[in-house]
């Protein structure tokens, strides 16, 4: 019983989800050392806090969720802990504060080794603040913005611009106008990965009033919208190597592509939702995966 407790705390913190956080603190770090202002301690924590914040938001989420009475056995993900019986409500909201809790520490850690002027204190104790709010409200409260089909931008602002920018700024301590191709490309892979999750639940979410952008425009219109964010990523990370690699193997993750390519066929080609269910792993190892190799072409410049 205890083991099997374990493994649903371990599933509830959704594990295929966590390449999100990683991918943009990996390719932030990589354009840091790219201009040379790589941090290694910086890089770990802001991973560690990454990491811990999307485990905040898949805590709240079924949180959320569960209050709602959005996740009911005809879903065809995975049932979570607190579904089965094996988490009760009052443990999961424990759970949540804990976790909330260690990344509230871990981002303090990071504020406080990577800051050093007290404005630049104040902006990232803020949006700090601000990435733990949205953690929690995409499920939870009277208006969850995940309700409203507003989950898209925000992936693509924390995982993109905010994850991959924030993250090379802690480093370097300055922005600079590179970095925009590779925080779109990043962002974009990551709402690529909501997205399948929002198609597969797309009959789910309808009966629990769950509007998200899927519901919205209808699962077709959603399947086009998925290939739309793998081609507009693809064609950042394009974008930048032409404007900035200088050397043929820097290309490396041209290899990617056409992985990418088979994954957007068989999304527009399946429309059953058990079809697309493994489709959920598999996007969140390509983003990983694209994320590494394009960031690895950065180290090889």
């Amino acid at each position: 019983m205890k083991s099997n407790k374990c493994k649903m705390w371990f599933e509830t913190a959704r594990p295929k989800t966590l390449p999100l956080a990683i991918a943009s603190i990996v390719t932030g770090s990589a354009l840091a050392y790219y201009h040379q202002q790589f941090n290694g301690m910086i890089a770990f924590l802001a991973l560690i806090t990454a990491t811990l914040l999307q485990i905040v938001s898949n805590f709240a989420n079924d949180y959320g969720d569960h209050v709602k009475g959005s996740d009911t056995a005809e879903r065809i993900g995975p049932l979570r802990g607190i579904q089965q019986g094996v988490i009760s409500f009052a443990q999961l909201r424990v759970g949540l504060i804990l976790v909330t809790l260690a990344s509230m520490v871990s981002g303090v850690a990071l504020i406080a080794v990577a800051c050093q002027t007290w404005d630049d204190v104040i902006a990232f104790v803020v949006l700090g603040v601000l990435a733990i709010i949205a953690s929690i409200t995409y499920t939870v409260g009277k208006k969850p913005y995940g309700y409203m089909g507003l989950g898209d931008l925000s992936v693509f602002i924390f995982f993109g611009l905010l994850g991959v920018g924030g993250t090379f700024y802690l480093q370097a301590h300055y922005l600079d106008a590179s970095i925009f191709l590779p925080a779109v490309m990043s962002g974009l892979l990551a709402v690529a990965v909501l997205n399948i999750n929002n198609l597969r639940d797309v009959e789910q979410d309808k009966k629990s009033g769950k509007n998200t952008l899927i519901v919205r425009i209808g699962a077709t219109y959603g399947r086009y919208y998925h290939v739309g964010l793998l081609a507009l990523a693809a064609l950042c990370a394009l974008s930048f190597a032409f404007s900035y690699f200088q050397y043929w193997y820097s290309f490396l993750f041209i290899v990617i592509l056409p992985l990418l390519i088979k994954h957007a066929i068989f999304v527009l080609r399946h429309k059953d939702a058990l079809e697309l269910r493994p489709m959920l792993a598999q996007m969140a190892k390509l983003a990983l995966l694209f994320n590494i190799i394009f960031s690895l072409g950065l180290y090889l410049e």
